[in-house]
């Protein structure tokens, strides 16, 4: 499948921001099942852009501002090809071992209430890790209403399966903090996924899990559609949770109130192109 992305991320200030910093965790590397064509990252204002890495092995970019700015947008435009390698993530670039995905986070901590429900799928049948993962991903998603929509960057797993209801990234941290009490290494990826729904336009990013299974390696589960990750998905950036994989994180001096708006167009290129015939 050959995927085409438009990202825009648009931030607007009450009064010019200073200092204006952000991180970027928004461009996808190759990997098996995976190959970026084409991939643009396009700040409104100028400024400096610099490439690295982080210790998880994402690309990031750091953009600074040249001058003050009273709005800021963040435009990605891009490509990717992808093969169904049916949830088993391979290639990648792995920085850390493995155990390190076993450590608590903020937004993923199992509580008693968490414990007591990943006792409960881990004993309601196959004692085979793949077995339990599966069962705790159908669990989650008959325990938590989805809900469509940006998400918020403070809540955890705790408070996501207290109000039994949240986003993509609430149901990725519950399925995180149980697995990792069930010591089975477990983390947070962000990217993109199309729909087969026909919906092209999306209000965020989506956020899914990678869990660490015997004999096949890490493998993809996408608790927010109850399924195995596919070729719908492009995977872009890993963290113990979600704020380790922030497509966007910044700073900035003043500014006043601000505003966000986003704008996601996830198709597949043969619809890309149709459409932009007929327009």
């Amino acid at each position: 499948m050959r995927i085409r992305v438009v990202h825009e991320t648009q931030y607007t200030y009450e009064h010019p921001a200073r200092g204006l910093i952000q991180v970027l965790r928004l461009r996808p590397r190759d990997h098996d099942g995976q190959y970026v064509r084409k991939w643009r990252i396009e700040p409104s204002v100028d400024g400096r852009i610099s490439e690295r890495e982080d210790g998880f092995g994402n690309v990031v970019h750091w953009f600074t501002a040249d001058e003050p700015a009273d709005a800021l947008t963040i435009r990605v435009v891009g490509e990717v090809d992808t093969n169904e390698m049916h949830g088993i993530v391979r290639g990648t670039i792995e920085r850390l071992p493995d155990v390190f995905y076993l450590r608590d986070s903020d937004l993923a901590v199992a509580n008693s209430e968490i414990q007591a429900f990943a006792k409960s799928v881990a004993a309601a049948g196959d004692a085979a890790p793949l077995a339990i993962l599966h069962r705790l991903m159908a669990a989650i998603s008959d325990h938590i209403d989805y809900e469509a929509g940006p998400a918020s960057a403070s809540t955890s797993a705790a408070q996501s399966f207290e109000a039994r209801k949240g986003v993509c990234q609430d149901m990725a941290h519950i399925f995180i903090a149980a697995s990792r009490f069930l010591e089975i290494p477990a983390r947070y990826v962000s990217g993109y996924f199309h729909r087969a729904d026909g919906v092209i336009d999306q209000e965020a990013g989506h956020g899914w899990v990678e869990a660490l299974v015997p004999d096949l390696g890490w493998v993809g589960f996408d608790p927010a559609n109850c399924i195995g990750t596919t070729e719908a998905h492009i995977r872009v950036a890993i963290g113990l949770d979600y704020l380790g994989a922030a497509p966007i994180r910044g700073s900035r001096m003043g500014g006043g109130t601000e505003t966000l708006d986003v704008r996601l167009r996830v198709e597949e290129q043969a619809q890309a192109q149709q459409s932009q015939s007929q327009g």
